[in-house]
C-alpha cells in the first residue's frame, strides 16, 4: 500500500477548504487555521485519515464485495469515471436515482430491460418492429444506459460507498445509513462528518485533489484485488496437486496388486494354510451338530413327559368320588 505524502497532497490543493463563515463547526478537529477569510485542513490529519480508509477498502476488496463510488459533480464526473473503470467497480456520476440502494430490486429490472433490449438486437427481432418503435427503444435504451450503464456489473447491494462531496449526494448518504453501509468520503469544511464512517477532510471542489485522493483509494482496491486473484490461484493449484497425489497413490495400489503372485494349487505357500485350517473347521461343525442334537433329545424328553401328566389328570377325573358309590 503506497504510503500518502503530505507534499503531495499540498500540491495537489488539498488543504483549501471553504470560507469561513460557511464552515461546520464538527469539522474543527480537521481545520488546521484560518487564511484570507479561508479555512485551511491539516494534512497530516488527512494522510492518517487516508491511511485508514485505503485499509479498509483493501479488505473489502479481498472479501470480493463491490465498493460504490458515487461523484455526480462536473469537477468529479470524467475523473471518477476513469480511475473507477480501470479497477471494475460500479459507480454513478449522472444523477442519483432516488432509491438506488433501498429499492434496489426495481433499480435491477430497468438494469435487465437494456439487457433485453441488447439480446433483440441479436436475435434479429428488433429490426421486426416499426420505425417509431426502434425509435422508442433506441431512447430509453440510451437513457438507462447514461443513467445505469455503470451498474450493470452490480447484481447485489454494494460493500461500501465512496462520495465525493456528501451535502450534494445527501440523498445516497442517507440511504447507506439506513441500510448500514459504510460511508466512505471526501469530506469538506462546509459538511458534517458524523454522517460519515471514514472521513477524509479534503478539498472536494478542486478537480487535482479530487484526481490525487481517488487514486490512492483505487490503488488501495486494486491491491486488495490482486491479493483476492493471487489467493484463488493458490488454492487451485493446492486442490490440483492433491487430486494428483491420489491418483498416484491408487496407481501404486492397483501395479501392487497386480504383481502379486498368482494363487496356484502347487505352490507351498497356499496349501500350508488350506492343511492347518480345515481340521478347525470340522471340529467348529461337530461341536455345533452335538449341541442340536442335545437340544432335540432335550425338547423330546418335555413332550414324553408332559404327556405321561395329560394320562394322569385324565385318570384322575374318571375315577367316581365316595359320595357317588354310595
Amino acid at each position: 500500500m503506497a504510503q500518502t505524502e503530505v507534499k503531495d497532497l499540498l500540491n495537489a490543493g488539498v488543504h483549501f477548504g471553504h470560507l469561513t463563515r460557511k464552515w461546520n463547526p464538527n469539522m474543527a478537529p480537521y481545520i488546521y487555521m484560518e487564511r484570507n477569510g479561508i479555512h485551511i485542513i491539516n494534512l497530516y490529519k488527512t494522510a492518517a485519515k487516508i491511511e485508514e480508509a485505503q485499509a479498509a477498502l483493501k479488505k473489502i476488496a479481498i472479501s470480493g464485495r463491490k465498493i460504490l463510488f458515487v461523484a455526480t459533480k462536473k469537477q468529479a464526473k470524467d475523473i471518477v469515471a476513469e480511475k473507477v473503470k480501470n479497477i471494475n467497480m460500479p459507480y454513478i456520476t449522472e444523477r442519483w436515482p432516488g432509491g438506488m440502494l433501498t429499492n434496489f430490486i426495481t433499480i435491477r429490472k430497468a438494469v435487465k430491460k437494456m439487457a433485453a433490449v441488447d439480446r433483440m438486437k441479436k436475435d434479429g427481432t428488433f429490426e421486426t418492429l416499426s420505425k417509431k418503435e426502434k425509435l422508442q427503444v433506441s431512447r430509453m435504451r440510451d437513457k438507462l444506459e447514461k443513467n445505469l450503464g455503470s451498474i450493470t456489473d452490480m447484481t447485489r447491494l454494494p460493500g461500501a460507498l465512496f462520495v465525493v462531496d456528501i451535502t450534494r449526494e445527501h440523498i445516497a448518504i442517507k440511504e447507506a445509513q439506513k441500510l448500514n453501509i459504510p460511508i466512505f468520503a471526501m469530506v469538506d469544511t462546509n459538511s458534517d462528518p458524523r454522517k460519515v464512517d471514514y472521513v477524509i477532510p479534503s478539498n472536494d471542489d478542486a478537480s487535482k485533489s479530487i484526481e490525487k485522493i481517488l487514486s490512492l483509494v483505487t490503488l488501495s482496491v486494486s491491491e486488495g484485488l490482486s491479493e483476492r486473484k493471487n489467493e484463488k490461484e493458490s488454492i487451485e493449484k493446492d486442490e490440483s496437486q492433491s487430486i494428483i497425489k491420489k491418483e498416484d497413490s491408487k496407481i501404486k495400489t492397483d501395479s501392487k496388486l497386480k504383481h502379486e503372485p498368482s494363487t496356484d494349487s502347487n505352490s507351498s505357500v497356499d496349501v500350508k494354510p488350506e492343511k492347518e485350517i480345515s481340521p478347525e473347521i470340522n471340529v467348529d461343525k461337530k461341536i455345533e451338530d452335538k449341541k442340536t442334537k442335545t437340544l432335540a433329545s432335550k425338547t423330546k424328553t418335555k413332550a414324553i413327559k408332559t404327556k405321561i401328566v395329560a394320562k394322569k389328570i385324565k385318570t384322575v377325573a374318571k375315577k367316581p368320588s365316595s359320595k357317588e358309590k354310595e
